[in-house]
């Protein structure tokens, strides 16, 4: 008498798979929301350094 080793089939690591991506694609998309949703500080006057013409020098 032999025993025959029953494998998974297919469709159901197909099947598998495809729920894993739409899991982790839904993941990803749902840290991308909830990281927009958050007010990061940001400046509230724009920086402005002035630079005296003095400094320059004409290379030829």
């Amino acid at each position: 008498m032999q025993f025959n080793k029953n494998t998974s089939s297919s469709k159901k690591s197909i099947i598998g798979l495809v729920v894993k991506s739409i899991f982790g694609l839904v993941l990803v998309l749902g840290v991308v929301f909830i990281l927009n949703s958050i007010d990061f500080p940001a400046p509230k006057k724009e920086i402005e350094k002035i630079i005296p013409n003095e400094n320059f020098k004409i290379v030829k």
